[in-house]
């Protein structure tokens, strides 16, 4: 592999940007800095967003080394039953002894921290932006261009727990990330709101929705019940034809 000056890293402030699609109510949300700030989504459910977590320099040398140096794999995966090709590359880095990750029938290969160097600077960079944070695990994607994206989900995987932490760090190109509500079920053959269906509120067929421009060196983090209430998405965009890698530090429990 090849060798890498450690790159130091610094937080830079500069101007928040945050777009959000139109709701019936909005969220409320508190400024921390220049840089950051915080959206609570209700019931528990937390985003925090700084838009130039690592500066500009910065953000380009990772990019460089992590295209050409993380083994990246587009595997094989199963969706709604089907077998398909999953529409980003992606790579998987984990501490030793952890619970083994599967999603949709795939099990990655975990490498360790110590065989990319970078990634421990930028861990340790996360859990001093993020006091009390503690991440152990980290799922690399990267997209080639505007078709690469990933659907609707949430990471609610039993091993990060009932209130996963996830961390998510951008490199190159902007895109777009929403958030909806997950749609409010009820059991099947009963009716908590004492109307009949027709008259049910509409909020179940329309979710709650929010939409950030995910900038180059910015971070993302969801937290509380967000995985369990919300589900996320990074849509195609066929205009788009440049390089993202995006990093997700996670606590694997």
């Amino acid at each position: 592999m090849a060798t890498v000056t450690k790159l130091k890293l610094k937080a830079e402030t500069g101007n928040y940007h945050l777009r959000e699609a139109e709701q019936s109510e909005a969220p409320a949300e508190i400024s921390d800095s220049r840089t950051k700030r915080v959206v609570e989504l209700g019931n528990g459910s937390e985003v925090i967003y700084i838009s130039r977590f690592l500066n500009y320099d910065q953000s380009w040398d990772y990019l460089e080394y992590l295209n050409k140096n993380m083994p990246w794999n587009r595997p094989t995966i199963r969706v709604f039953g089907r077998s398909c090709v999953q529409p980003r590359d992606t790579c998987y880095v984990a501490s030793e002894g952890l619970v083994q990750l599967v999603y949709s029938g795939y099990q990655p290969h975990a490498y360790t921290w110590d065989e990319f160097p970078p990634l421990k600077d930028i861990l340790d960079a996360v859990h001093k932006a993020l006091p009390g944070s503690r991440f152990n695990s980290l799922l690399l994607n990267r997209y080639k261009g505007g078709d690469d994206y990933v659907g609707w989900h949430a990471d609610d995987e039993k091993l990060y727990g009932p209130t996963p932490e996830i961390a998510s760090l951008s490199f190159g190109c902007e895109r777009e990330f929403l958030l909806k509500k997950k749609p409010y079920k009820t059991p099947r053959g009963k009716n908590t709101s004492g109307e009949p269906s027709k008259k049910r509120p509409k909020i179940d067929a329309s979710p709650e929705k929010h939409s950030f421009v995910l900038k180059h060196g910015s971070l993302l983090v969801m937290r509380g019940y967000t995985q369990r209430d919300w589900l996320h998405s990074v849509p195609k965009r066929i205009k788009e034809d440049s390089l993202r890698i995006n990093l997700t530090f996670r606590l694997v429990l």
